[in-house]
């Protein structure tokens, strides 16, 4: 395959991009309010972006792209860990392998201890972290674990954020009915990209760059891509996701189903003042509304690194789905690991991030219909550009929050939510579905579960 990244392409777009007019920015963000999208040409000018109240005309346009594709519902997930074994010795992890400490993988009788304890705070989706190494985590110890996290309870989908690996093995994963195949490049510059994992199986830039490839070419259907922001450029690195995310759509009919967008945060060993590419709030703020309009389908997915205030005005700004009551450790759940991948700033329980997201007007969700009736993939990018899955989201947001609410609310949670519920379902502009979900809303209160449209 040859290398879709142009390092020298990219630097010259920057450089052009500097110069863009304030003419040129209206004309991109007049284009992206009618929710079009926008090349990795058109993002590059956003990217410098200067006049404040253009600044504030962008956000505002991505505030309302947010609402119209995703209406105000944010699809929830935990991580769980299952593995802090790492070959790799990636300088900005706290599980690198120059590290030391008590390394562990779990059982699969602790696994499903974990999965309990998961199932009890209210998850329904999980989102599967290992770090690489073939010894400790093969690909029959992942696949293992993962019917493990199926069979112990009510899990419904777990996405899996896996090392990049072979074609064969992406085969297997693919026959596990996992959800979204997640993989960060880390960074797009090559060369910092060799310096941030010396030594390590990590470090090889193009194996990392085509897994995405790969998975797809193995029958893995929704794929999800990301940066670590603050390890390079991250205009660069943007720009390069974008390119990627095209190159995706081109040959598969089906672009990234997710960005991921962590910052940089402390770990075991790790000191942010050896990078010096770390980025501002408003940097980070804008990053989320370009790509928010430049993929106005992708999810956006903000983890538990970033705090509960800046949480909740991405969330207004693009920002999809979220992780809630997360631990960045092995058996976190169950008890606590010496050690955390890395720091996490918004430490609310489930039932808070809940009860706060309904209070603030947002409809949390842990639907997972779109896996299991098939809507994935080259299906899913048509049925969603068309804007015919969005009719199904909100009934199926509201229906599994209202089983949240019953199983796990108090009676606090149930007097503010159930009102809110109802008045959710009495908007729903589709009569016949409108009509469907207070059915299903009914069966639920009397006992029923996992009831989607």
């Amino acid at each position: 395959m040859n290398n879709f990244i142009d390092h020298n392409y990219i630097t010259h777009l920057i450089t052009q991009a500097q110069s863009t007019t304030a003419a040129v920015i209206d004309t991109i963000l007049e284009k992206a309010s009618r929710m079009q999208g926008l090349s990795h040409q058109e993002v590059a000018q956003l990217l410098f972006i200067q006049d404040a109240e253009q600044k504030e005309r962008m956000r505002s346009i991505a505030s309302a792209v947010k609402k119209q594709i995703f209406g105000h519902r944010l699809v929830l997930f935990a991580p769980l860990y299952i593995s802090d074994h790492c070959v790799n010795n990636c300088t900005y992890c706290g599980y690198r392998r120059d590290n030391q400490f008590p390394r562990r993988h779990l059982s699969q009788e602790e696994i499903a201890q974990e999965v309990k304890a998961l199932e009890s705070l209210g998850h329904k989706r999980l989102a599967l972290e290992i770090g690489e190494d073939p010894k400790h985590c093969s690909i029959d110890y992942i696949l293992e674990s993962i019917k493990t996290i199926y069979n112990s309870g009510d899990i419904r989908r777990i996405n899996v954020n896996l090392a990049a690996t072979t074609s064969e093995n992406y085969a297997k994963l693919a026959t596990a009915n996992i959800g979204t195949y997640i993989l960060f490049q880390e960074t797009y510059n090559a060369q910092r990209y060799a310096e941030l994992h010396p030594q390590s199986l990590k470090g090889d830039y193009e194996r990392q760059l085509f897994a995405h490839h790969r998975a797809m070419e193995a029958g893995i259907e929704d794929v999800g891509g990301g940066v670590l922001l603050g390890l390079s450029d991250y205009k660069f690195d943007i720009i390069a996701m974008m390119i990627h995310n095209e190159v995706l759509l081109e040959q598969f009919g089906s672009n990234f189903h997710t960005f991921s967008l962590p910052r940089m945060m402390p770990a075991m060993g790790v000191s942010l003042e050896t990078y010096p590419h770390l980025i501002s709030d408003e940097e980070f703020i804008d990053i989320v509304a370009i790509l928010r309009l430049a993929a106005p389908h992708v999810g956006i997915i903000l983890s538990t690194r970033e705090s509960k205030e800046m949480r909740d005005y991405l969330i207004e700004h693009g920002v999809s789905q979220i992780s809630a009551n997360s631990k960045a450790t092995v058996g976190g759940y169950g008890e606590e690991s010496s050690v955390s991948q890395f720091e996490i700033s918004d430490e609310r329980s489930l039932y808070q991030t809940m009860y706060d997201l309904m209070a603030d007007g947002q409809l949390p969700s842990y639907c997972t219909a779109c896996y299991r009736k098939g809507r994935v993939g080259k299906i899913y990018h048509e049925e969603v550009t068309a804007g015919r899955i969005a009719k199904l989201c909100t009934p199926n947001a509201i229906l599994t929050t209202l089983e949240f609410v019953l199983d796990h609310g108090d009676e606090r949670m149930q007097d503010m939510a159930l009102p809110f519920l109802i008045k959710e379902i009495q908007n729903i502009p589709d009569e016949p579905i409108r009509q469907v979900a207070m059915q299903y809303y009914v069966r639920i209160l009397q006992g029923e579960r996992d009831l989607a449209l």
